[in-house]
């Protein structure tokens, strides 16, 4: 069994940056592969992010690829998510998720067996 707790969410204006924490615990961290997902109000929850186990690999969704970075911290149990040049669009519940393998997880819901309980981003123009 994996926890996973998010920090770092906020209200910021448009141009500001943020960076999001996942804290994990309770499976060796540097195990599998992590992710980071966001819903926005009355959208379906879309992917984000993913890195694999050690780092060295990492994917992005096209919308947010060159303003995002994710990153991890395995000494730390840490997964972050680097969040720059914020528009309104960014607004949601960001989370993050826990694959079951070490490599770079399919940016798909289903590629995860854990999911933390969401940190709110909120942009205004």
């Amino acid at each position: 069994q994996v926890q996973l707790v998010e920090s770092g969410g906020g209200l910021v204006q448009a141009g500001d940056s943020l960076r999001l924490s996942c804290a994990a615990s309770g499976r060796t961290f540097s195990s599998y592969g992590m992710g980071w997902f966001r819903q926005a109000p009355g959208k379906e929850r879309e992917f984000v992010a993913a890195i694999s186990w050690n780092g060295g690999h990492t994917y992005y969704a096209e919308s947010v690829k060159c303003r995002f970075t994710i990153s991890r911290d395995n000494a730390k149990n840490t997964v972050y998510l680097q969040v720059n040049s914020l528009t309104p669009e960014d607004t949601a519940v960001y989370y993050c998720a826990a694959s079951n393998t070490y490599g770079l997880p399919p940016p798909v819901d289903g590629s995860y067996a854990y999911w933390g309980q969401g940190t709110q981003v909120t942009v205004s123009s």
